[in-house]
């Protein structure tokens, strides 16, 4: 099976990052490894230090070790805690599987970008001499193959298995809707279960396990035909191994997909269900998810679902929406209070702790663009045409959004990011108030982090990740962003620099 564990959280969703910037971004005082190590937020993307990743695993002690293979898995992941006492799962790869670090820098902020309640998300990753590995939020309450086979007091009941199925579902299609299609070696050891019991997709399935390695790691009799003729891994493989997880929730044994197929095509449907549920499920439900099943695992690619069906597909299953997964999965849950502000809250950093719309607005109104100043130098001959239609969009956009026109303004904010010439933080910072007054949070993320990349220590854009982040329920991320929101703002006030 492959090296998959109970784990992960995330980085701020930066377009594409040049090595030096990341590199640049490491001495970053108010951010980086330092804030995440030490006691500032937990939800920026950052290259950790290799000593800091061997503190928090004991040295790469074997006692950490999660991986399902253990120490013979060919990437091995660790347990542990970094010095702010949070919990991270780090996967190491191989010597040289990524020879290049530019290279595996680039792919992991790549996968970073994403965020999403269904994945169980990166936070950074290590580029120290050959070492190459990637830090994820920790997920405490195990994977799904140990859930299903080798439980010790229950076995998930048929509607926590339901939404497992669609978890998963909505997970795959939110990469696929992103640009992130493919994910390599999806089984039952790639689900894992928060300190809620919902389940999460790993993300560090979403990356190669080398430059040019081995996409599955399995049996082969679980690996999708045509990765066996080609080595290449599609959407369609994808779609192939959910249909394997799915036959691991029906059965709750992980039987080849060929065994399967035999005993769907002989109706054999009560045969193949797991004998641990009693008969406590419907067998129209049952019958639903074994179809969906058996259209996965088609030996045509083309034949196989979208992410999207799947989704559809499982949607009408949920018959227990308002039982918590902890419940279901029968594992007591682990109160995590939210970080209470460690910083007395300016004007912002309150508005943002009441997700209050309309006070930030105000804020921002008044503010204007004094915070761009030194994030732009342009020389004459950039005083074109071009640039004088971009100041325009940029204008009435400022009018849109001080009429609270906020589409209008999303418009004319896209004009003028789209031209590229000038690079705003604030324009950024408007556009992702406009997404969360449009209910678009995860777009008002994306802007608030590339608020971020452009201005890497300004308050406001980490003020608004936080809201962006409380919108999408992370509440936990949340709460740690508006306190390193609040620290940015204090050095600020005391006379630190800006850009």
């Amino acid at each position: 099976m492959g090296c998959c564990v109970s784990l992960f959280s995330r980085k701020p969703r930066l377009e594409k990052v040049h090595w030096q910037h990341t590199q640049n971004r490491r001495s970053s005082s108010a951010k980086g490894a330092s804030a995440l190590s030490g006691g500032g937020g937990s939800s920026g993307f950052t290259e950790f230090t290799l000593a800091e990743l061997k503190a928090a695993t004991n040295n790469f002690s074997s006692d950490n070790i999660v991986s399902e293979s253990g120490e013979k898995a060919p990437n091995v992941v660790y347990e542990g805690r970094l010095q702010n006492r949070r919990w991270i799962a780090v996967k190491k790869f191989t010597k040289m599987a990524w020879p290049d670090p530019k290279q595996f820098a680039e792919e992991a902020n790549e996968v970073g970008k994403l965020r999403h309640k269904r994945l169980a998300n990166l936070i950074g990753y290590c580029c120290d001499g050959d070492e190459r590995l990637l830090v994820a939020e920790f997920m405490p309450n195990e994977t799904l193959a140990k859930h299903l086979f080798h439980w010790e007091n229950q076995t998930p009941e048929w509607a926590m298995r339901l939404r497992v199925a669609f978890y998963i579902a909505e997970a795959l299609d939110y990469c696929s809707n992103e640009g992130r299609p493919l994910y390599h070696d999806l089984n039952a050891y790639r689900v894992l279960f928060d300190e809620n019991g919902d389940p999460r997709l790993s993300c560090f399935g979403l990356m190669k396990n080398s430059r040019d390695g081995k996409s599955y790691s399995t049996n082969l009799a679980y690996t999708p035909p045509e990765y066996l003729r080609n080595g290449r891994v599609t959407p369609e493989s994808v779609a192939f191994s959910f249909g394997t997880v799915l036959l691991d929730l029906l059965s709750g044994k992980h039987i080849p997909p060929s065994h399967a197929l035999d005993m769907i095509r002989g109706k054999n449907i009560l045969l193949l269900m797991d004998s641990h549920l009693e008969g406590n499920f419907l067998i129209e439900e049952a019958t639903v998810v074994l179809g969906l099943a058996s259209q996965c695992l088609q030996y045509e690619p083309r034949e196989r679902p979208k992410t999207k069906d799947l989704v559809s597909t499982l949607a009408p299953l949920q018959n227990k929406p308002d039982v918590p997964s902890h419940v279901m999965l029968g594992i007591p849950k682990q109160e995590e209070t939210p970080p209470t502000p460690q910083h007395p809250l300016s004007p912002m950093g309150d508005a943002c702790s009441r997700m209050d719309l309309t006070a930030i607005h105000q804020i921002l109104v008044m503010t204007h663009y004094k915070d761009d100043e030194g994030t732009n130098e342009l020389s004459f001959q950039e005083w074109t045409q071009q640039m004088r239609d971009m100041l325009d969009a940029r204008k009435r956009g400022d009018l849109a959004f001080r009429d609270k026109d906020f589409k209008s303004a999303i418009d004319c904010y896209s004009q003028f990011i789209d031209v590229g010439t000038m690079i705003s933080p604030t324009v950024h910072a408007r556009r992702s108030l406009c997404y969360l007054m449009c209910d678009q949070p995860d777009a008002a993320l994306r802007d608030a982090m590339q608020a971020q990349c452009v201005y890497p220590d300004w308050s406001t854009a980490f003020y608004m990740q936080a809201v962006a982040l409380a919108k999408l329920d992370m509440h936990k991320d949340a709460a740690d962003m508006l306190n390193e929101a609040t620290v940015l703002e204090e050095k600020k006030q005391r006379g630190g620099k800006g850009p």
